[in-house]
């Protein structure tokens, strides 16, 4: 769903019912809740993520719904499912893009539009100065696709029973695939 006046980063913070949206090509894109696995593989990814950085003190786990102000020319925001901040925190949207941005599939995540979609928002993640994507695929045997700005179209691909990283953009942090998935009733 998206609006078809210019919208401004005022119009982001007034998003009804603090919902989730990004702009781009000047348009509010409003984006749908998701599902329960997906929301679980997130959470799991923050909570991950968190520990490290209080333990490191190297920068900020950011979970879903967090807003962050870039400046391409045709997007101005992101709103991953979990991020990794280098900048500083206030009550504001977060100044620049995160190092580190998980984008985890939905159950509309699929097919060959929702695949050029989710290429062109890694391009503009890389374009906006984010080191590492991830997007994590919990219906495929390629969970964690780890994209890097370095090298965005050679992934290095993660499995169930593996251990996924971020390097660059978390040096010395990195999770069980298999701590995505839900311990019990998964039905997938």
């Amino acid at each position: 769903m998206s609006t078809n006046t210019e919208t401004t980063i005022e119009d982001l913070y007034r998003v009804p019912e603090n919902g989730k949206a990004e702009i781009i090509n000047g348009e509010l894109v409003i984006m749908s809740p998701t599902g329960g696995l997906p929301g679980y593989a997130a959470a799991e990814i923050f909570v991950s993520l968190r520990e490290f950085a209080r333990r490191t003190k190297t920068g900020d786990a950011v979970p879903d719904n967090v807003g962050f102000i870039v400046n391409l020319p045709h997007r101005q925001s992101f709103s991953p499912d979990v991020a990794f901040y280098i900048g500083k925190l206030s009550m504001k949207f977060c100044e620049g893009a995160p190092v580190f941005a998980v984008e985890v599939r939905s159950e509309n995540d699929y097919g060959p539009v929702a695949e050029r979609e989710i290429a062109s928002k890694r391009a503009d993640y890389f374009a906006a100065g984010t080191l590492v994507v991830w997007d994590v695929d919990l219906l495929s045997d390629t969970v964690v696709r780890v994209y890097r700005a370095s090298d965005p179209d050679n992934p290095t691909i993660y499995r169930r029973g593996e251990l996924a990283e971020a390097e660059p953009a978390v040096p010395g942090w990195s999770m069980q695939v298999d701590d995505l998935f839900y311990p019990s009733r998964i039905d997938l």
